[in-house]
């Protein structure tokens, strides 16, 4: 079988061949050409792999469609550049950190050795580090910039680029947009500078551990009840991440004396031998951590990705039986305990706010409403709450956010979803309930019987191709020009259309603007409210080939023992309204 490849992609293929690649790379491509393989040669070459307004991830292998040295080249020379440009003759700096994946060091240390050939000064963690402490290091550094080399929790094969401007959010309009046309600018392997001078280049050490510790012991709202409940069992895995660095630490540093770490997840590595995803959302990925918990009669369990920036966890039920929370549900439990507990401290002052995303759970903001703190409803992504956070700093005080996808905040230090903190703040809200004789599952119910039990359903459908792009064009399309009179028996009242930041209330017909600005741009997502509470939000991916489907229903719940019943009920309401929406 002879080679058919696209005029695009033999292009690259030709121009890695003879272009000032290493000897070791144009032996792969010649070699997957002497094996025929069009497969891999195809998605490996048939296009660029795309430096987005986040950064970038792919599969790790050679071509131009691949996180390897000269993409991950590429993308750092098209940053320096355009921090070259916006600073001018500043002195620059730029803080980099990796993960555990395969080949992330050296991918770190390709980006320092750019940054440096460019005159820029490099900060760099020589070991693997959470997400959440390179956007620590941003600020506490001073720097103008930062990167840090993960794919979060996608499989073994992936990995990726985060860039980070000087506020420790990733990058934001206008830099995003700016930073990916340079990248574009790019054209050739020659346009990188990789030989790297080491006058420029800065190792980190413990201390910026330490530093980085203090914002988190700083967040702890009761030590005397940790003192109290020290030898609560908390089951920790880190599944094969960087939360090993410092989850137990942090945890050691609030006084908790019982941490039982999964020692067949504990070392760092890229393989993740024990799960088929490294993602803690996968209740697969928190067996080895839910067995643990059943043989010691474990508290809590928590469980951190690659990168650290996400958390799960799980709580045993009346009838001991474990039960993984979501990110709706822990996002509102911690919110709870910090709104009640700084309200009986005297931490509010009417100063202070609270910021998730849209589709986010309404319980955050109902909660919020009864204490007099504003809610910020931001798009999805965190780097729109921290938008929120550097437009506010100053004039209001951050006490906490989050959002559904199992990514939390605790105060302002870091500027990105850090799952070390919110260990720590799992942990001593856990403690909390313990020391009055409950349960975090006790604690959960508490919650839904003071405010309605709220429940969220994600339905996510792939629709592949140049058809699938069509047909969630026209799911789109039809939502926005056909709103259904009834769904599940509830009146549709009002449509919230961010691709054009209007609201219309369909009992009037009244027209208002969504306003633009702290954390809201135009964006292609819809939300209908229903009569009854429910809300239904509707949201193509930027990155895959699926349009996602919120679903948010709630009910009253009476007492403790009626949360099977009210759950199933809610589960069954969720269906009805997928149902009703002919969303398959």
């Amino acid at each position: 079988m002879a080679l058919h490849l696209d005029n695009t992609t033999q292009q690259n293929v030709n121009q890695w061949l003879s272009g000032a690649y290493d000897a070791e790379t144009k032996s792969q491509i010649q070699q997957l050409i002497d094996q025929e393989d069009q497969v891999t040669l195809t998605d490996s070459f048939y296009k660029s792999l795309e430096f987005g307004t986040g950064g970038m991830r792919g599969e790790m292998g050679v071509g131009c469609n691949r996180m390897n040295r000269y993409t991950v080249g590429a993308a750092t020379q098209g940053f320096a550049n355009y921090l070259l440009t916006v600073l001018g003759n500043q002195k620059i700096k730029v803080a980099i950190a990796h993960d555990s994946r395969n080949n992330s060091p050296e991918f770190c240390r390709i980006a320092a050795d750019i940054f440096t050939a460019n005159g820029i000064e490099v900060y760099l963690f020589p070991a693997l580090r959470p997400t959440p402490q390179l956007s620590f290091a941003v600020r506490h550094l001073g720097c103008h910039a930062g990167i840090v080399i993960t794919a979060s929790h996608n499989p073994k094969e992936y990995n990726g680029y985060k860039a980070y401007w000087s506020d420790g959010s990733q990058v934001v309009a206008p830099h995003d947009k700016n930073i990916v046309s340079e990248v574009n600018a790019i054209l050739s392997v020659d346009d990188i500078k990789f030989q790297g001078n080491d006058a420029l280049l800065h190792l980190l050490d413990d201390q910026i551990d330490q530093e980085y510790l203090k914002t988190i012991q700083a967040n702890c709202r009761q030590p005397e009840v940790i003192q109290r409940q020290k030898d609560l069992k908390i089951v920790f895995s880190p599944i094969h991440g960087t939360g090993i660095t410092l989850v137990p630490r942090a945890l050691a540093l609030l006084g908790f004396t019982s941490v039982h770490v999964v020692q067949e997840q504990a070392e760092p590595n890229g393989n993740f031998p024990t799960v088929i995803y490294p993602n803690p959302e996968e209740k697969e990925a928190m067996t080895l951590a839910l067995d643990k918990a059943k043989a010691l009669d474990a508290d809590l369990v928590i469980a951190t990705d690659p990168d650290a920036d996400r958390v799960g966890a799980a709580v045993k039920s009346p009838s001991g039986e474990w039960q993984l929370l979501n990110g709706n549900q822990m996002a509102s439990l911690i919110l709870y305990y910090l709104l009640k507990v700084d309200k009986k401290l005297g931490r509010l002052t009417g100063k202070e706010f609270v910021a998730k995303t849209i589709v986010t759970t309404d319980l955050i903001d109902k909660m919020c409403a009864q204490q007099g703190v504003p809610c910020y409803n931001t798009l999805t992504g965190f780097k729109y709450i921290a938008q929120v956070i550097r437009e506010l700093e100053g004039k209001e005080k951050f006490i906490g956010g989050g959002e559904e996808s199992y990514g939390y905040l605790i105060g302002d230090a870091v500027r990105d979803k850090d799952a070390v903190a919110s260990c720590a703040m799992i942990a001593e809200l856990t403690a909390y309930a313990k020391d009055q004789g409950k349960s975090l599952f006790d604690f959960l119910a508490e919650m839904y019987i003071e405010n309605n039990f709220y429940y969220e359903g994600l339905i996510s459908l792939t629709k592949k191709g140049k058809a699938g792009a069509e047909e969630i064009k026209q799911m789109m399309i039809n939502l926005r020009s056909n709103v259904p009179a009834s769904v599940a028996g509830s009146k549709p009242v009002k449509v919230l259309d961010y691709e054009g930041l209007q609201s219309t209330d369909l009992t009037t017909g009244q027209v208002s603007p969504i306003i633009e600005g702290r954390g809201i741009e135009a964006s292609n997502v819809i939300q209908l409210i229903l009569a009854d509470g429910s809300k239904v939000s509707a949201r193509p991916s930027g990155t895959e080939p699926k349009i996602k489907f919120y679903v948010s229903v709630n009910a009253p719940l009476a007492s403790a023992a009626d949360f099977d019943a009210t759950f199933t009920a809610l589960q069954a309401k969720v269906k009805t309204i997928q149902e009703d929406l002919g969303l398959k």
